[in-house]
């Protein structure tokens, strides 16, 4: 039998491109008293990748769990066409899985083991691996460039190596809906860029639909199908370049931090009005902006090079 048929290390895909995969109506989340979001309409289709951004606070990871089932809120939530509320446990493993910021550090326990984890809704009663789980394992591993890391501990791994290996666990999991919480808060720039590609092929490649938070202004308006700005208490969710069109996005969304390290705003930035130590990271910012241009269109010829030997 091939190596690609689905009965081999092949994960599933989602719905066809198009088809609703998250959706929300009337969404409203709160705080304790502090209301987050009201009344929020969006519909992310399968076969995306959308960044969700936004000030720190503003309920980000709230909408995450709350769209994972992890949390509570009023309107509707639907996944890949059904209501969230309708959804039993198991019913919901099998539709959605969520990657957490949490840095997991997990000593003598194989990162196999580890994606493993993601077979749990499939598993018998028991919990026993069977040998499709076993393939779909090796699988998630290989689409995230982690399978000679199968048999090494996750304690002995740098951190971006760490963060292939639970979105391997998700893809393993194998839900057409794939949530991350801030996935690429731990890693430098290039390998910011090396993460959320290979976010866009799996959400291309396999139908996913895939939403994550980012502070990322560069990838989630460069490299992302839709963006998705909290500026509470309203959810503005369009493609990225209308987003980059809309006037949405300015000082609102991000401190000066974030601000001076965006190449769109730190060009726009009068030095004169910095202090010397604004004015260091700026220039540091715009080296850093540099290098990641670079490494951009390596990465995309490298892609392209490789589409072509496809071909």
């Amino acid at each position: 039998m091939a190596a690609d048929t689905l009965h081999t290390p092949r994960l599933h895909t989602g719905p066809a491109p198009g088809t609703p995969g998250i959706s929300l109506h009337g969404l409203t989340l709160a705080y304790g008293r502090r209301v987050l979001l009201r009344d929020a309409d969006a519909v992310l289709p399968q076969g995306s990748i959308t960044a969700l951004i936004g000030r720190n606070g503003t309920g980000k990871s709230t909408l995450l769990r709350a769209i994972a089932g992890l949390g509570t809120a009023t309107g509707e939530i639907r996944l890949c066409g059904k209501p969230l509320a309708a959804l039993t446990a198991l019913q919901r493993a099998s539709t959605v899985s969520f990657v957490t910021t949490e840095r997991v550090r997990i000593p003598n326990l194989r990162c196999e083991d580890v994606v493993a984890l993601g077979r749990a809704p499939y598993t018998n009663w028991i919990g026993r691996v069977q040998e499709q789980d076993k393939a779909i394992v090796e699988r998630s591993l290989e689409l995230v460039g982690m399978a000679a890391f199968a048999g090494k501990t996750m304690d002995r791994m740098s951190d971006g190596e760490c963060q292939r290996v639970m979105i391997s666990r998700a893809l393993a999991q194998d839900t057409p809906i794939i949530l991350l919480d801030e996935p690429t808060s731990f890693l430098d720039l290039p390998n910011r860029y090396e993460l959320c590609t290979l976010l866009r092929r799996l959400a291309h490649d396999h139908r996913k639909c895939i939403l994550f938070s980012t502070h990322d202004l560069d990838v989630a308006l460069g490299l992302c199908d839709a963006t998705a700005l909290i500026d509470t208490p309203t959810l503005h969710c369009m493609s990225a370049a209308d987003m980059a069109a809309s006037g949405h996005i300015d000082a609102r969304i991000v401190d000066a931090a974030h601000l001076l390290a965006d190449k769109t705003y730190g060009d726009e930035v009068d030095p004169s009005e910095l202090t010397p130590r604004e004015r260091r990271r700026l220039e540091r910012a715009k080296l850093a902006v540099r290098e990641y241009r670079r490494r951009m269109l390596e990465l995309y010829a490298r892609e392209e090079a490789e589409d072509d030997d496809g071909k």
